[in-house]
């Protein structure tokens, strides 16, 4: 009996292990955080970019794997997560558009030649608009 809960364990350690490093692989190859540094101007604080990348990683799947946790902030660390966790997706999702070389299509083809920072700004928070109908609009529970 406990060598199957041996081998189940060995077997989800590392099947965990190959989607954190298909995932990670996945961020570094469509260059988020590059960008990000790039952008921001904030090359010398390269190691803080890396711990961060790593600990959210880890404490995700803590945090995943063992639901029952009690979380001693409650609503406000809820939000703080939430707030952080819309940021590291909007930033994958834009970085994959713009591999893809979506978003210039899709301007070229509408003929927007001004505005685009606006426009890019709107998108998102219509995003965010609909992310908070979603969830606070009792359109979750449907």
């Amino acid at each position: 009996m406990w060598i199957k809960h041996i081998f189940l364990s060995l077997f989800g350690f590392t099947a965990g292990l190959s989607i954190a490093a298909g995932t990670f692989a996945f961020i570094i190859m469509i260059g988020v955080i590059p960008r990000i540094i790039g952008r921001s101007h904030t090359g010398e604080h390269i190691m803080c970019y890396e711990n961060a990348v790593l600990l959210g990683g880890v404490i995700g799947n803590i945090l995943s794997v063992f639901l029952d946790l009690h979380i001693p902030l409650g609503r406000p660390l809820l939000i703080i997560f939430g707030f952080c966790a819309g940021i590291f997706v909007g930033s994958v999702a834009v970085a994959l558009a713009e591999i893809l070389q979506a978003l210039p299509i899709l301007f070229r083809r509408v003929k927007v030649k001004e505005g685009l920072p606006w426009l890019m700004v709107f998108m998102a928070l219509g995003k965010m608009v609909g992310g908070f109908l979603y969830f606070f609009g009792n359109l979750a529970a449907n």
